[in-house]
């Protein structure tokens, strides 16, 4: 598989295998592009996993209800963007975890 289809299935990985994917990928493959991927992905994961919980806890006294969505739209457009500037071959970030990988 090519390195376009590899960045595909890891924004891809959002739906079937958020963090063991990117974690396989990072391991297996030397190339640079790939491995800042695949660490950029969990990051987004991980912290919009947090960030989705925390939301719905609050959600329970009505002021995480707004944020629940918004979250939970943004952990679903952005790993479809991502696979669609993959298919274009363009360069794209993750929003938040670019902060914290460099």
């Amino acid at each position: 598989m090519d390195k376009k289809g590899i960045k595909i299935l890891v924004h891809a990985s959002t739906w079937f295998a958020p963090v063991l994917l990117p974690l396989i990928v990072y391991l297996i493959f030397k190339d640079r592009d790939l491995k800042r991927l695949s660490l950029q992905a969990i990051v987004f994961h991980a912290v919009f996993w947090l960030l989705i919980s925390v939301s719905f806890v609050f959600s329970f006294v009505l002021i995480g209800i707004p944020f629940l969505v918004m979250f939970s739209i943004m952990g679903l457009y952005y790993p479809v963007k991502g696979m669609v500037y993959a298919w274009k071959e363009k360069y794209f970030e993750y929003p938040v975890a670019k902060w914290f990988i460099h």
